[in-house]
């Protein structure tokens, strides 16, 4: 596949095409919303979510809602409900009330994870999953939004575009150069890069981020940082993060929600909600 690839498209290593899409915007990451209904702005509801483990409530009617193209930060203390929340958007929990919608028209609560990925929602947990012994090419051809059957895979061929797509992504999450480096010798920062290169094959439009920096060295820190503010608009993006340094960077002005034993604390700017005394007393004061 890698041979193929080299005779379809040689990669720019200068960054991705700007004119590939409307009004000269980099044509990465665009996705046709196939339905996903978001003409009063959102791209995900929450409605009072709860979801309760023997008693427990892990979630505790919770509501949000997610704009289109927004980045939008979600802190609070452990056990605050955000690995939770994040399940129950993927399909991988069922919330015991409330509702969760893509959009205005895709139930989330009736889909299982693999079709919840398929409507357009990609995850990134927080520990880097990639194929090790794959180089990061053929990670990314791994992870295209293709016909997985194993007929169509084993005689598949790529297309021109497809290899466009590749390169265009290899040259958005900088590792063009590493291209045919098996990405287990990648550095951490560079395999956090890389699976969410691999997210982007495959067509999300909401995606869904926890702790996209930990464990990574001051330099990939920032790198992660101008990555997702150009994933910005292109997509929208929900970040779990405790570096609130890295928090201040991103959030830019825009909306940062606090969790708190499941429910909503405060939501606004950054320096609003650093300067709300419910938040100082259960989180940023401890």
């Amino acid at each position: 596949m890698s041979a193929e690839w080299r005779a379809l498209h040689q990669a720019d290593a200068e960054g991705p095409n700007d004119d590939g899409g409307p009004s000269g915007q980099a044509s990465y990451g665009r996705v046709n919303p196939r339905g996903v209904d978001t003409t009063h702005g959102a791209i995900l509801y929450l409605d009072g979510i709860t979801v309760s483990f023997d008693g427990f409530k892990a979630l505790s009617d919770l509501t949000l809602d997610i704009g289109v193209g927004e980045l939008r930060c979600i802190i609070g203390p452990n056990g605050a409900g955000k690995t939770t929340m994040m399940d129950v958007i993927t399909g991988k929990t069922r919330p015991t009330a409330g509702s969760a919608f893509f959009g205005q028209n895709i139930d989330l609560t009736t889909l299982n994870e693999a079709q919840i990925a398929h409507a357009g929602i990609g995850r990134k947990f927080q520990r880097p999953t990639v194929f090790e012994q794959h180089t990061v090419l053929e990670n990314l051809e791994l992870a295209m939004k293709t016909d997985k059957r194993v007929r169509p895979t084993l005689f598949s061929r790529l297309t021109s575009e497809q290899a466009d797509r590749i390169a265009q992504t290899l040259a958005l999450i900088r590792l063009t150069d590493e291209a045919y480096r098996v990405a287990g010798l990648l550095s951490h920062g560079q395999k956090q890069w890389l699976e969410i290169g691999m997210l982007l094959m495959q067509e999300p439009q909401l995606l869904l981020l926890d702790e996209p920096v930990a464990g990574m060295t001051d330099a990939e820190t920032e790198r992660t940082g101008e990555l997702l503010h150009e994933l910005r608009g292109h997509h929208s993006l929900m970040v779990v993060e405790h570096d609130m340094d890295f928090v201040s960077r991103i959030a830019d002005g825009g909306k940062v929600t606090v969790l708190h034993e499941g429910a909503v604390l405060a939501e606004g700017t950054m320096a609003q909600v650093q300067a709300d005394a419910r938040v100082i007393e259960v989180y940023l004061g401890r």
